[in-house]
């Protein structure tokens, strides 16, 4: 439960977690679930199940941690990926992390832009190797990708509505 005693949950997701809380293997699907409706795990989400599971929260944030597949910041309105499977490396997929990085100001560790508009992230691979070097937004795929371009890629997204 948040500090003011109201749960972080909506009534759909706190009924999942009491459906599940007795469960084998409840903890990955519940928090599962929570990235799913929140797009991350916060704190106050990791608390909130330990409360209804009984489970440590140490253990909780030891999974968490553990799946990369989970998050703990809360993800940009529009998330990018960028490949650096071995197609994706070979053609400069690095240079375009690094230049979607330095074009959203973003400093080492963090992955969301100061605005909240984006977050970026490396991904092992989007399996699009013939068009390597590949970036992804919202799950839309940009190939031959060249670091000239990433500026243009991020605009289309800061225009819309």
């Amino acid at each position: 439960m948040a500090k003011s005693g109201k749960s972080v949950f909506s009534a759909e997701l706190l009924a999942f977690v009491e459906e599940w809380k007795n469960k084998p293997g409840n903890l990955i699907m519940i928090l599962h679930k929570i990235q799913q409706e929140q797009g991350y795990i916060s704190n106050e989400a990791a608390a909130e199940v330990a409360k209804i599971t009984g489970l440590p929260l140490a253990r909780i944030h030891g999974v968490v941690s553990f799946y990369h597949f989970f998050k703990t910041k809360k993800p940009g309105k529009n998330q990018i990926s960028v490949c650096l499977g071995t197609a994706c490396y070979l053609k400069g997929g690095q240079n375009l992390l690094d230049e979607t990085r330095r074009l959203l100001a973003l400093k080492d560790g963090e992955i969301t832009s100061e605005d909240g508009l984006f977050s970026v992230e490396p991904v092992r691979c989007i399996g699009c190797c013939g068009l390597a070097p590949v970036v992804s937004v919202n799950g839309e795929v940009f190939g031959k990708v060249t670091t000239a371009q990433i500026k243009t890629i991020l605009d289309k997204y800061r225009n819309k509505d």
